[in-house]
Formats: structure tokens, sequence, C-alpha cells
């Protein structure tokens, strides 16, 4: 199937999924305002096979220590399949699933499969991490960037973490954990029952994104647009706290925003 653009429909809703543009969602429209920040960097992306900063570019896997290009120097950063065209693997009106090998600079054979489906009132994104051959630590995460303003309304947003992962000055987790402090934040919180947070544009519009996973990277630190990252791990996780994708157990994880009128 082409790479061109697929749109999703539901209710009032409309996704834009861009599969030749690392597998993101370009658009995502309710009652036809824009909640993402336009532009072909942007939208919603996949961060796979890890999430955020590498340090150093560099992870063990058993024995061998691999070397991830420096895409934001000193480190690497949200994986490589955000660079690639995915495949498409079947459209309806409402879903889209999308396919993605790993390859170089990715130094393990795996599949990444994504689901995005629409309802008239909540988006879910899953994705998984496959091998048949050998065994390599793993992360999946989603970078979407919210418009900071709807309609000329500003974003508050909401949210109660058990901890703050603490940042050097590196931008990477030291690995302890702190109580966590008011923003601006380029920062990764930890919520143990599952990440829940909450943006609301008031008298507009309130959107919850929320995911079964543990961590998300909030960052609130451009005037355009704000971020809220769920993740299977922290920053520099493939070092700190690697997910093994088996051929036996594949790495899966799941996010849902569903928003209402204000």
């Amino acid at each position: 199937m082409s790479n061109e653009p697929i749109t999703l429909t539901a209710g009032d809703a409309e996704a834009t999924v861009l599969s030749g543009n690392g597998g993101r969602i370009g658009g995502l429209r309710v009652g036809g305002t824009e909640l993402l920040r336009q532009g072909e960097r942007y939208g919603c992306f996949p961060m796979v096979p890890w999430c955020g900063r590498i340090r150093d570019g560099r992870f063990s896997d058993g024995a061998v220590v691999h070397q991830m290009p420096l895409n934001s120097p000193p480190h690497a950063i949200h994986g490589t399949a955000r660079d690639a065209a995915w495949r498409t693997a079947r459209v309806t009106a409402d879903e889209a699933v999308l396919t993605y090998d790993l390859t170089d600079p990715w130094p393990r054979p795996g599949r990444v499969t994504q689901v995005i489906a629409l309802t008239g009132d909540a988006l879910t994104l899953t994705m998984s991490v496959e091998t048949y051959e050998s065994s390599f630590p793993a992360q999946i995460g989603w970078h979407p960037w919210f418009n900071r303003t709807l309609d000329g309304i500003g974003v508050e947003i909401g949210f109660d973490p058990a901890w703050q992962e603490e940042r050097g000055e590196d931008h990477l987790p030291t690995g302890s954990r702190i109580d966590p402090k008011p923003g601006p934040w380029d920062d990764c919180f930890g919520m143990p029952d599952g990440v829940d947070v909450t943006l609301t544009w008031p008298d507009r519009l309130e959107l919850k994104v929320t995911s079964p996973e543990q961590w998300a990277v909030v960052y609130d630190e451009q005037e355009a647009a704000v971020c809220v990252e769920p993740q299977t791990g922290p920053p520099n996780g493939l070092n700190t706290l690697p997910r093994l994708v088996t051929p036996l157990e594949p790495l899966e994880a799941t996010t849902t925003w569903s928003w209402r009128r204000l």
C-alpha cells in the first residue's frame, strides 16, 4: 500500500496518519479544531526501540555495547522509527495498522506493529515489538505535541505522580527519585497505577492521556505545544531498566487519549 496520508474518521473526530513520515499521527481534529502541533517533526511520533535519550548513545546488550548515532549530542534520542517510512498493513474507516522492520543502525532484527484506532471521543495507540531471533532490550513510547492554545485559550496540565526522576545536568535521570517539583518541565514522572494526565483548555476541551505504563515524560518548555509522553521506562532505560524482547515475549504498550467538550 502507498505512503499517502491516511484519514480516519469517527463521529466529529478526524485523525491523519502519516505512515511515510515515521508512522506518526499528523493531526487530530475534534469538531474541526486541531489538537496537535502541525509540522513534519511534530504531530505525535512513536518512540521505538527506545524513548528519550540514551547516555552517549551507548547501551549494553548482554556483553556487547552498541553505539547509536548521536542525533541529540552528546546523546541518542527517541529511537529510529520516527525517521523511517512505515508500511501500511491495513486500513478501515476508523483504524490503521502500520508495521516497521528494525534495521541499521539498530543491531537486532525485529518488527514493530502500531495500531491507531479512533472513536468519536478517543484515540487509542497500541504498539508491539517482536522478534523471532535473538533477544534484545527495547522501549516503547509516544511523543505527542499538543497545541498549547486552542482558539486562544491556554492549556492547564493536571497530574499527580508518585515521584519525579531527578534530572542531571545532562538531562538524564540520575537514578534518584524525588518529590514532584512544579514546572516548567522536561522531566520523567513515575505513576505506579498507570499514566494519567489531564490537559484542560477551560470552557473548550478536556483531554486525558492514560496508559497502563508507569512512566511519562512531561515537556512544557516550548511556547507552541506541550508534550505528555507515556513510555515503558525512563530515559536511558535501555541501560537502567531494560525490558527484553524475546521470541516468546514481545514488548507491548498502549495509550488512550480521551476527550470531552466543556
